[in-house]
């Protein structure tokens, strides 16, 4: 795994090949103890913690749209974008991170 520091922000790991995400969807990825979800919208790719806030299923299991995920067990939404709820019963936002492309990889900012 490449890791590349940056001044007092964190490091950029890498996450996936871009030719692994499936395209307009959503795909799992474990970095570490860490469960990811790296989602493929129309603006580009996302990345959150994959589980729920509201109830911890897991949201790679879950119906995606757009930029909206909604979770498998209770059907609460979050913007991908920003991980904010925008329907209950979830309330709590998703932890997103900074990703980016380079060299072919997803890379996200830990």
């Amino acid at each position: 795994m490449g890791v590349r520091a940056m001044s007092g922000k964190g490091a950029w790991h890498d996450l996936i090949a871009l030719d692994e995400i499936e395209e307009g969807w959503v795909t799992r990825v474990d970095l570490g103890a860490r469960r990811l979800a790296v989602y493929h919208t129309p603006s580009g790719f996302h990345v959150s913690l994959a589980l729920c806030t509201h109830g911890g299923a897991d949201l790679c299991d879950g119906y995606f749209d757009g930029h909206v995920i909604e979770c498998p067990l209770h059907q609460g939404a979050f913007d991908v974008r920003d991980g904010r709820p925008i329907s209950a019963p979830a309330t709590r936002a998703l932890k997103v991170f900074p990703c980016r492309e380079e060299d072919g990889r997803l890379q996200i900012m830990l």
